[in-house]
């Protein structure tokens, strides 16, 4: 079961003009860049991120790792790690703000949410980059690049000229590797902004607490939360859209928290202030040529419900493979093209939901009613169970065309006997393979055991006989018949070798 050490792939001809020290360029060390390199990593890749500022940012936001986002750092040995860091919440209250209380028996082992500091797991990705053996360099702003059929060279603002079989921008909404790329980014404009920020306050906690709850019946986008060490986080609307490149000011709480709740609790000492719009905007294709978008970079969306840096990590997740595949020369022709083809729709559809929160969460009349009667059918369990899965992404099925409801879904983390000892499922997957349960005990993964590693006969958790999974969890196979798990094989991760 264990992964063998790949050899790079060969440089290219000695008459190309621009030596290839790496496979992949990565523009961004944000959680999906750093996620993306050490996919690739697991794979052998050789890889450098580039990240365009010197330090990590130096405000502490609270993000939220969402149950897909938990389950994929099982999957590769990282959520020990990561839970170290964090405090678990229950898995509920995710759409609108709409508190519900979590459903019952939701399909996952990881069914919380994880509140962590964003530079944490920012720091805790990368590192597991590095470790993996992934180049880091900071201060390194991407400022230009051109493409040819075998690679692409990348230019610095320095200067400085790098060459890589591959770039992949994952630099943010305001990608520069997407505006160079041409990508049209349609969507729409923020309508809205919200003043986010952490500091003290003169005000008694009582007051704050009445006052919060009061606004809090009709004002989703206003809060003053205790965050420790005598700051509160501050949540309040904007009085209109900014420019987002300059920073709000205390004045600007002030001000806003006076006309909205007729005092600003004597805000002082901000440690930091930021501003976030509802701008929504997918990128019209995930892939030219040599050059792929992940993260922000892709799609944008407002923060409501906590998805952002969960879609990005995930998309980082089905990408790794897939790209490390055809720079180790055994991908089928078109799995890079899946990539878009599966993650694209995911996006679509966290766009749509977020809209329609941001709807919910509008003072007017007619978002308030509709607000009230959603609250109403969100007490039928099938109704939050719903939205739930649809915000914690554990509800995603990719199209792998006609087979039982489990195909083209993620496998839950189950538990799995071997030779009399006990196990976990995602602990299976820390090599970033693919895995073959068979509990037929008749089957084999042939030319592919390079690519796909077989368990044999386990006791398991399972409905069906066998079942083929990728290198990120879902299912690609069901049956018992070896010639059509040969073609699936052959469709997801080649032509078995020699």
């Amino acid at each position: 079961m264990n992964s063998p050490q790949f050899t790079a792939e060969p440089s290219l001809s000695d008459a190309d003009p621009y030596p290839v020290p790496y496979d992949v360029i990565i523009a961004g060390c944000g959680p999906t860049g750093a996620m993306l390199a050490a996919e690739l990593r697991l794979h052998d890749v050789r890889v450098l991120v580039l990240e365009k500022e010197t330090e990590p940012a130096p405000f502490v936001r609270i993000v939220g790792l969402h149950i897909r986002s938990l389950e994929l750092m099982a999957m590769r040995g990282l959520l020990d790690r990561v839970l170290e860091h964090g405090r678990r919440r229950p898995a509920a209250g995710f759409f609108a703000g709409i508190s519900k209380p979590e459903p019952e028996g939701l399909d996952s082992a990881h069914a919380y949410l994880l509140g962590i500091p964003q530079p944490v797991i920012v720091r805790l990705l990368e590192e597991h980059a590095v470790q993996l053996g992934a180049q880091v360099r900071r201060g390194c702003a991407v400022a230009g690049f051109e493409r040819d059929d075998e690679g692409v060279t990348v230019d610095l603002a320095d200067g400085e000229q790098l060459r890589a079989r591959y770039l992949v921008g994952c630099d943010g909404g305001r990608s520069t590797v997407r505006k160079l790329l041409g990508v049209g980014f349609p969507g729409e404009p923020s309508r809205t902004e919200t003043l986010m920020g952490e500091m003290e306050v003169g005000a008694p906690p009582e007051e704050i607490a009445a006052k919060v709850t009061e606004i809090g019946e009709t004002n989703k986008r206003f809060w003053l939360r205790p965050f420790g060490g005598g700051a509160y986080s501050v949540v309040v609307p904007a009085a209109g859209v900014g420019d987002r490149a300059e920073p709000p000011t205390l004045q600007d709480f002030k001000q806003q928290l006076r006309a909205i709740a007729g005092t600003d609790f004597g805000v002082h000492s901000p440690r930091w202030l930021s501003r976030f719009g509802d701008a929504t905007r997918l990128a019209e294709r995930y892939r030219v040529g040599r050059v792929l978008l992940a993260g922000d970079a892709a799609h944008i969306h407002p923060p409501t419900g906590g998805q952002g840096l969960n879609l990005g990590v995930q998309d980082a997740f089905n990408l790794g493979w897939k790209l490390a595949a055809q720079i180790r020369g055994w991908a089928p022709e078109t799995l890079l093209d899946t990539y878009q083809a599966e993650r694209h729709p995911v996006a679509e559809d966290v766009l749509d939901n977020t809209r329609a929160q941001m709807e919910l969460h509008s003072t007017e009349p007619g978002p308030q009613a509709l607000r009230r009667l959603l609250t109403e059918l969100m007490d039928i369990d099938e109704v939050n169970r719903r939205l739930i899965e649809k915000i914690t992404a554990i509800g995603i099925r990719y199209d792998f065309g006609d087979g039982p409801d489990l195909l083209g879904r993620r496998l839950r983390d189950i538990d799995i006997d071997i030779d009399v000892a006990q196990g976990h499922l995602y602990g299976l997957l820390h090599h970033g393979r693919g895995l073959l349960l068979d509990r037929t005990a008749h089957l084999t993964v042939g030319g592919w055991s390079d690519r796909v590693d077989h368990l044999a006969d386990p006791t398991a958790a399972l409905d069906v006989p066998c079942l083929l999974l990728r290198p990120d969890g879902h299912v690609a196979w069901i049956g018992d018949d070896q010639q059509d798990l040969n073609d699936h094989l052959s469709r997801w991760f080649g032509k078995p070798a020699n």
